[in-house]
């Protein structure tokens, strides 16, 4: 079997930098204005949280039962947190949750079933507590390069972006009741490394005209950077910030649909050049909890630091983020609730109602 060596690494970089590709590289430079932390892409999760008490925070975590969202979903139950955490099936959610030390709250959720994210949103709703933070962090990643589609959409972009996209809908009235809502979207450096050259392909969001599981996935990271840099933008005047993150290259079950070739490869690339699972954690635990972050909102960040990155790429696009955020509307119209994003003001006046 001939293994493309360029399409290979590639793959790996999708499961998330390799680790010499610091915060600060030439093709990325230190975010302004934005606290830089001590913290780098070898720290882990425990000790970006380390002292930090979480005790009546609420959490909500996406794909809970493996990988990022697990270990995710473990250091924050374990520094007092109450964790909600979802998963496709409702079996491996409650077992996922039985393994935590500490408190934490099974719900299902499908991504890919928008039906399934408006029942689980009203789930977590139906415990009438205010959410503290919500970590996005559930993805798919295919392995076989067979373009798949889910309602004449593009499967990466809807489980990736749409579903997300949805579920936050649905549940932003929550973050505005808490004292400081933290939205932590975890993207991927392949929205700025393998994402189409033109950014969201809003004529073609089912890839008629070009495929790749690469490409695709690279396009949903892509929205995942550019929603959270539009909602960071529509939540100015409120105390909910909204950032997203690449988690670095690690072994987690995104690989799964790949075939036992390219697991092997990719096992072998995040144990040379990776990160282990509690170090690829820590930065969606840093952002979700760390005091110097309360009003840093709209940034990426990379190794526990915020990062602009350079050259030819839409990370930053703001025109983009606003159409994504339109279009993303338009498509998923019929599963939203009407939105009215608050001033200072009106929020005040909800918390003393």
């Amino acid at each position: 079997m001939k293994i493309d060596r360029r399409r290979f690494l590639a793959y790996a970089g999708a499961s998330l930098t390799a680790s010499q590709l610091v915060a600060c590289g030439e093709n990325k430079i230190a975010t302004k204005g934005i606290p830089r932390s001590t913290f780098t892409g070898a720290s882990t999760a425990e000790e970006v949280t380390e002292g930090i008490d979480l005790s009546g925070r609420v959490a909500v975590v996406t794909g809970c039962t493996s990988g990022i969202g697990f270990e995710t979903m473990r250091v924050l139950a374990s520094r007092g947190a109450n964790v909600i955490g979802s998963s496709r099936s409702s079996k491996r959610a409650e077992e996922a949750c039985r393994s935590v030390v500490g408190v934490t709250s099974p719900v299902s959720l499908d991504l890919g079933n928008f039906e399934s994210v408006v029942q689980c949103a009203e789930s977590i709703r139906a415990m009438k507590v205010p959410i503290d933070m919500l970590i996005c962090n559930a993805g798919y990643l295919g392995g076989g390069n067979e373009k798949q589609l889910i309602n004449g959409l593009e499967k990466h972009f809807v489980i990736n972006h749409l579903g997300h996209f949805i579920f936050v809908n649905r549940l932003l009235d929550r973050l505005f009741i808490a004292e400081q809502g933290r939205i932590v979207i975890v993207a991927s450096r392949t929205a700025y490394t393998d994402a189409p050259a033109d950014g969201i392909l809003f004529d073609d969001l089912n890839f008629s005209y070009d495929y790749s599981d690469l490409l695709a996935y690279g396009h949903s990271k892509l929205a995942n950077v550019l929603f959270s840099l539009r909602l960071s933008t529509l939540l100015q005047g409120t105390r909910i910030s909204c950032n997203s993150l690449h988690p670095g290259i690690i072994d987690t079950e995104i690989d799964r649909n790949f075939n036992p070739v390219m697991q092997f490869g990719l096992k072998m690339v995040a144990a040379l050049g990776g990160k282990t699972l509690q170090e690829g954690t820590a930065t969606s635990c840093y952002l979700a909890t760390n005091a110097a972050l309360a009003t840093t909102t709209g940034a990426y960040f990379e190794d526990c630091n915020a990062v602009t990155v350079l050259g030819k790429n839409h990370m930053h696009d703001v025109s983009m983020s606003e159409k994504l955020v339109q279009v993303s509307e338009e498509i998923t119209a019929d599963f939203l609730v009407d939105q009215k994003y608050p001033t200072k003001e009106s929020l005040l006046d909800d918390r003393s109602s």
